[in-house]
């Protein structure tokens, strides 16, 4: 066991097992082993690539798009440009420098980022420098500004919260624990019937839910539908409701056991849009039909923009690479795989991309 592991063991030997959720929260956010807390994950020499790492266009389609959103808002003179989780703050540079295509939004904006980790703040400075924007950080959305208009941007973000799992068995749902195993490491168990927990599911069936996501949408919508804005959540995950685990952990581009050397390994789930949606929608946000990255990137001129970079490229073939990596449709594309999800202040018009329902995913089998 690593230093962590032995951590959760003293925990679980005074307290009993413990959910998969702090088992997750320890893993990536411990103050001292944390995955997250101890380095820059992001890149080759990482453990993953992230969409704004593959092309510099994503981040700049994303900053046109708020740039329009600031626009239909009644371009307010205060507005605070927020990004959840901005891994390197490769996606905010990216978006401030096609932002700059709108004056009036850049002189307006105060740039907020939400990020816990002192390694990954530092990489964001780093990555900002050249913007000429100074940015506030925030190790919650609880500290945002509450008087002026939001437009936050989370990508890859809700996929990292801790998740619950519970299983059906005996005709009985029982929440999914981490204990210790017979041979001493970690390992997960079954525990007590839950009464309150009414669901229609075959026996060994599981049912994945994050709490936290849908605690952190419900907020963002009040703080939406209270000061105006936008919220755009783009994440691997599904668009419908389904039962099954979606836990995995990542480590050198390869999966590994989640369970396995905790706080070394990447831990992520697959997000349920339908659930965020209906939490946004609860809190009073207006919520936009869930599209896929491939549509959204589409509709928003992925296309037109790798032209322009291609007329001007040393070696244009990475420029289609790239882009069918992110609006690609095939196995090894994040075009379907990722997911969209939109929610405005009531009475403001869909902010660009959303003006339409998604033919891929009426057509697309969701697991």
């Amino acid at each position: 066991m690593n230093a962590l592991e032995r951590e959760i063991a003293e925990e679980i030997a005074a307290g009993g097992p413990i959910g998969l959720d702090r088992f997750m929260a320890l893993a990536l956010s411990h103050p001292r082993y944390g995955y997250y807390m101890t380095r820059d994950p992001f890149g080759l020499a990482g453990d993953f690539i992230t969409a704004p790492e593959v092309s510099q266009i994503f981040g700049e389609l994303l900053g046109l798009l708020a740039g329009i959103t600031w626009q239909m808002l009644g371009e307010p003179k205060r507005v605070a440009l927020v990004e959840l989780g901005p891994g390197r703050g490769t996606l905010m540079a990216d978006a401030l420098r096609a932002a700059r295509a709108l004056p009036g939004f850049i002189a307006s904006l105060e740039l907020h980022m939400v990020e816990m980790s002192p390694v990954l703040q530092q990489a964001q400075a780093e990555s900002l420098k050249g913007s000429g924007m100074r940015a506030q950080w925030h190790a919650s959305i609880e500290s945002l500004p509450e008087d002026c208009p939001l437009i936050v941007l989370a990508n890859e973000f809700f996929d990292a919260i801790p998740v619950r799992q519970f299983q059906r068995r005996d005709g009985e749902w029982r929440e999914r624990l981490v204990g210790i195993a017979p041979d001493g490491k970690l390992g997960l168990g079954l525990g007590a019937p839950v009464p309150g927990l009414k669901l229609e599911a075959p026996d060994e069936a599981v049912f994945e839910t994050s709490p936290i996501s849908l605690e952190i949408m419900k907020h963002l919508a009040k703080r939406i539908v209270a000061q105006g804005g936008m919220a755009l959540a783009i994440d691997y995950g599904h668009a419908r409701f389904g039962f099954g685990e979606t836990l995995q952990a990542v480590r050198q581009h390869a999966f590994s056991p989640v369970l396995a050397d905790a706080g070394e390994a990447d831990i992520t789930a697959h997000v349920d849009f339908s659930a965020l949606s209906i939490a946004a929608r609860r809190s009073g946000a207006a919520v936009h039909p869930v599209i896929t990255q491939a549509s959204l990137l589409e509709r928003l001129g992925i296309r037109h923009r790798a032209e322009i970079l291609k007329a001007k490229a040393e070696n244009p073939e990475e420029i289609d690479l790239a882009v069918e990596r992110l609006a690609g449709t095939g196995p090894q594309a994040m075009g379907l795989l990722f997911k969209a999800l939109a929610i405005t202040s009531p009475g403001l018009a869909p902010p660009p991309g959303f003006d339409a329902p998604d033919p891929r995913l009426a057509a697309q089998k969701e697991d």
